[in-house]
C-alpha cells in the first residue's frame, strides 16, 4: 500500500487529503482496541465530496489512517491547540476521549510511523505545491477535512457547517480568506465561521508562506452536510451532497481565478 496518492492538474488549486485513507497494517490493527478499529474519526467520504469539481485540480490523499500517525500535526507532537483537548501524531484516544490501543505505541514506533507514512505524504504536498506555483507563480493548497458537528471533548455546542481556517488570516493572502468566507456566507441553509474552533492545522500553517507564493486554507466541514448520520455505518448522503456541492465547486473556481494576473 502506497501511503499517498497523487493526482497531478494544472490548475493553481492543490486539494490535501490528509485524513480519508483507512489504511491500518495488520500488525497496527491488532494492537487497537474495539474502539479503535472502528476507525470513527475518519474524514468520511471527503475524497468522493470534492470528486470532479474543478477540472484540472491536483490533489494529493493520503492512503493510510490518522490512527497510523496523523498527517496533519507537527511531526515533534507540538500541540496545535495548547490548553484544549485534541489528538496528536499518533492519538491515544478518539475525539470523544476514549482509549483505542490495546498496546499504545512506543516512542521508536512513532518515530517509524513517522518516517514511513508522514514525511511520504508531505514530500509529495511539497513537491505539488512547488511544480504547481512553477506553473502559476502561485500555488493554493485547499486542505479538505471533515468531522461530527457534536464532540463535547473537543469542543462546545454545535459546529458551524462550513469552518475556515487560515491560522488568523497569515496562511493566504486576505482576499483567498474573504472570497471564501463570503461565498459560505452566501450559501443558503448553511453556516459557517471563520478560524473558530479550527484555526487550520499543521498542513496548513506550515504551507502557508503567502510571502513566498504559497496560500493554504483549510475547510473544516460538519458531517451532517453530507452524511445520512454522523455514526457507523457513515454513509454518504447523495441528496445533502448534491445541495453541498455546488458551494464547494463555487469555492474552489473562484480561488482558481482570485489571484491570477496578481502574482
Amino acid at each position: 500500500m502506497k501511503p499517498v496518492e497523487t493526482i497531478r492538474g494544472d490548475s493553481p488549486i492543490v486539494l490535501g487529503l490528509p485524513h480519508t485513507g483507512t489504511y491500518v497494517p495488520n500488525e497496527l490493527l491488532a494492537q487497537l482496541n474495539a474502539r479503535g478499529r472502528g476507525l470513527d474519526d475518519t474524514d468520511w467520504h471527503i475524497h468522493r465530496l470534492y470528486d470532479g469539481l474543478l477540472e484540472g485540480v491536483t490533489t494529493v490523499r493520503a492512503t493510510f489512517h490518522r490512527y497510523v500517525v496523523d498527517a496533519n500535526r507537527d511531526p515533534t507532537g507540538i500541540s496545535l491547540y495548547p490548553g484544549q483537548n485534541t489528538t496528536g501524531l499518533v492519538p491515544l484516544t478518539d475525539f470523544d476521549g476514549n482509549d483505542i490501543w490495546e498496546t499504545a505505541p512506543t516512542p521508536a514506533e512513532v518515530a517509524q510511523r513517522c518516517a514511513t507514512f508522514h514525511a511520504p505524504y508531505h514530500a509529495a504536498m511539497e513537491a505539488e505545491l512547488t511544480r504547481v506555483r512553477a506553473l502559476h507563480g502561485f500555488a493554493i493548497l485547499y486542505d479538505c477535512h471533515s468531522i461530527r458537528s457534536h464532540i463535547p471533548y473537543l469542543f462546545d455546542g454545535t459546529l458551524p457547517d462550513f469552518n475556515l481556517g487560515t491560522n488568523i488570516g497569515t496562511t493566504c493572502a486576505p482576499e483567498i480568506e474573504s472570497t471564501t468566507q463570503d461565498i459560505c456566507a452566501s450559501a443558503a441553509g448553511y453556516t459557517s465561521v471563520t478560524n473558530g474552533r479550527f484555526k487550520g492545522g499543521w498542513t496548513t500553517r506550515r504551507y502557508g508562506r503567502p510571502a513566498e507564493g504559497l496560500h493554504a486554507i483549510q475547510m473544516e466541514l460538519a458531517q451532517s452536510t453530507y452524511l445520512k448520520t454522523q455514526c457507523a455505518p457513515w454513509e454518504y448522503d447523495d441528496a445533502k451532497a448534491d445541495q453541498l456541492r455546488p458551494h464547494l465547486q463555487t469555492i474552489l473556481a473562484t480561488l482558481a481565478a482570485t489571484l491570477k494576473g496578481t502574482s
